[in-house]
């Protein structure tokens, strides 16, 4: 294999990772009964919808067909990519679902 062959791998394989980032993000939120988007857009008020969101959102299963994800699991996946004010917003929302 040479290195672009290495390279376009890479890649592909970073753009799978973050699809099941926001995946797992997502389901999180439907299981949570949050709304994804709305707490997307107060992590990053400046950015406009997010595709890769939209995307994962139609995957989505609803809460009684899905398997628990915990919040660590989210927070550590969304720290893995960068995600810390989106992580931010999940801690805040997870604090309020505890009360």
């Amino acid at each position: 294999m040479d290195k672009k062959d290495m390279e376009e791998k890479i890649i592909q394989q970073y753009k799978m990772d973050e699809k099941m980032m926001a995946l797992i993000f997502a389901q999180w939120c439907v299981n949570n009964g949050l709304d994804p988007e709305e707490l997307y857009s107060r992590a990053y008020p400046q950015q406009e919808k997010n595709g890769l969101l939209e995307e994962a959102l139609a995957l989505t299963v609803p809460k009684e067909e899905a398997g628990e994800i915990s919040t660590g699991t989210v927070l550590n996946v969304l720290s893995l990519f960068g995600n810390d004010d989106l992580a931010f917003v999940v801690s805040e929302e997870n604090a309020k679902l505890k009360r």
